[in-house]
């Protein structure tokens, strides 16, 4: 256990930080799946829409350090290609 008054307030800061990415991790995450649902259910407006709002919700969680930029462009990546064939494909 931290036994400084500055490892206390790094504790402290940390704890506090971890709650936070936590819930931005799992908004993240909850954004990419409805992306995958509407993929799955077939419905391309609904698709597209939810990619356009899933990609500035990714963009986010980088600028916050959330996730790698790498990730970001590989995951945004593989969503674009799944709506991108649910649309030819119709």
């Amino acid at each position: 256990m931290a036994n400084s008054p500055q490892a206390k307030k790094r504790a402290r800061q940390a704890e506090n930080n971890r709650v936070r990415n936590g819930g931005q991790r799992s908004n993240l995450r909850t954004f990419i799946k409805k992306v995958l649902i509407a993929v799955k259910a077939g419905d391309k407006e609904q698709a597209v829409a939810a990619y356009k709002v899933a990609e500035s919700v990714i963009d986010s969680a980088v600028t916050k350090g959330i996730i790698h930029k790498n990730k970001a462009a590989r995951g945004k990546s593989r969503l674009n290609l799944k709506v991108k064939n649910l649309v030819l494909a119709a």
